[in-house]
């Protein structure tokens, strides 16, 4: 649990919330452009945070959460343990009947989108220009509904229907896991939807704006590329992990259906599998820091087969491989910590081409390879305050066509904001949400093939009650 500073130090302080609450809407006002007033959807939640835990244990939200979404290492030990203090008030048949393991969680927020070239038509010539398209205006996010907890002593569930702003639901996870099999924390069986056993979670991200609510090394594709998995996509399938009982060291394998997540067997067939490893050590007055690495290696449809009407029957045919690889590292400096992944990635040329798996490649079609780096800090003054910043890079190291620019499709991202909690509570949880992001991409322009540039701004409540 993270110590408050002392009074002398908070009163120093008291300024700064106020400060960047102001300079925000600012820096939103002179921003914003009056010709455009249509606003783009940010990326749905989809975030672990359940307030109902804290009522269940009796124990503050700062327990588990540095700052909420994001866990510390107590927090991760209670979620590898099943959502378990592993005492007598586990089982759902100890606690009293009002009990109900739910929350739900929204995000009003103003918004603004910014594409410095995109391919715009003149309605009344119907030619195509490249321009700056800007947007802006009040909006909502997704909603989730969170439910997880235990059914029994070592077995818990994670239920969680989500809506898109539109308010179309599906399932973002639905899973039962076996916790402590044979007696031993190192053996756990999980089945169903859920995320991959990412540390760096995309759905604990602290970001929430359209450009930097993500992790681009998860879901980078290179120009042309038809392969649509993305790392940080919930998954279907079975996993099994273990860890220390202080969960200082971690494993996880996972036998997972080649869908990226959807429903319904839309491949057919095939499956991919995951493993990751970490290991932590305690770093004296630094704090835990934490390393390790994970491996994904899939297969990904090439085409989709129809009937003579040109009804799609089957959309996952001709399956080539792909892979995922990396290694990432949580460090600690006392209230400022750093979160670092470097990634290297490769897909079939018949992926990285677009060519289905009967015809041939084009000439000097090769398998498109990729390296990805990132560093996120975070200075939690407070568990009610906390800064960020992320610098995302995906450089291209080998190209789908050799005819392709070297550099086509590289990216440099940059986000930056903070969270200021007014309040923490066992009953619900709020927000004052700023961001910025900007993101550069090379080669990508519709008509000039230019680099593009891409800018969010982010002003939302965050709240989940």
């Amino acid at each position: 649990m993270l110590k408050l500073p002392s009074q002398s130090v908070k009163q120093k302080l008291s300024w700064l919330p106020s400060l960047l609450v102001f300079g925000f809407l600012l820096f939103a006002l002179v921003l914003a452009d009056t010709r455009s007033a249509v606003a783009i959807p940010p990326p749905a939640l989809h975030m672990r945070a359940i307030p109902a835990f804290a009522r269940k244990y009796g124990m503050p939200c700062s327990a588990c959460h540095e700052a909420w979404p994001k866990l510390n290492n107590f927090g991760q030990n209670f979620k590898d343990n099943g959502y378990q203090m592993m005492n007598e008030r586990d089982a759902p048949i100890f606690q009293q009947a009002a009990y109900w393991p739910v929350a739900f969680r929204i995000t009003p927020n103003w918004h603004r989108e910014s594409v410095n070239k995109t391919d715009l038509t003149n309605p009344a010539t119907t030619l195509t220009t490249e321009g700056q398209l800007t947007t802006h205006g009040f909006d909502l996010s997704g909603l989730d509904i969170l439910t997880a907890g235990t059914l029994a002593k070592n077995i818990s569930f994670l239920l969680v229907p989500s809506a898109d702003n539109a308010g179309a639901f599906h399932f973002e996870s639905a899973n039962v896991r076996f916790d402590n099999l044979l007696h031993t924390s190192w053996l756990n069986v999980k089945v169903g939807k859920f995320e991959l056993d990412n540390i760096i979670s995309e759905k604990r991200i602290l970001t929430l704006s359209q450009q930097g609510g993500l992790y681009r090394i998860y879901h980078f594709v290179p120009v042309g590329d038809i392969n649509p998995f993305g790392l940080g996509d919930n998954q279907l399938g079975a996993e099994l992990s273990g860890h220390s009982k202080n969960d200082y060291n971690r494993y996880s394998i996972a036998m997972l259906s080649s869908n990226d997540g959807n429903v319904g067997l839309p491949n057919g067939h095939g499956y991919d599998t995951y493993m990751t490893l970490s290991t932590a050590f305690d770093a004296g007055s630094l704090g835990l820091q934490r390393v390790g690495a994970f491996a994904y290696i899939g297969r990904a449809p090439t085409y989709v087969s129809t009937t003579a009407g040109g009804t799609a029957i089957a959309d996952g045919l001709g399956q080539k491989s792909f892979y995922r690889a990396g290694l990432y590292g949580l460090f600690y400096v006392k209230k400022l910590d750093f979160m670092t992944m470097y990634t290297h990635a490769g897909d079939s040329a018949f992926l990285g081409t677009g060519t289905p798996s009967f015809a041939d490649l084009p000439a000097g079609a090769r398998g498109p390879i990729w390296n990805g780096g990132m560093i996120e800090t975070h200075y939690t003054f407070n568990p009610q305050f906390i800064l960020i910043n992320r610098y995302e890079l995906i450089r291209m190291s080998r190209q789908a066509l050799a005819s392709n620019p070297g550099n086509l499709g590289d990216i440099d991202s940059l986000t930056f904001g903070y969270r200021y909690y007014p309040f923490i509570s066992s009953r619900a949880g709020f927000a004052f949400h700023n961001e910025y992001s900007i993101v550069r991409q090379r080669g990508v322009a519709p008509i000039s093939l230019t680099d593009v540039t891409s800018s969010s701004l982010f002003i939302g409540f965050d709240f989940i009650f």
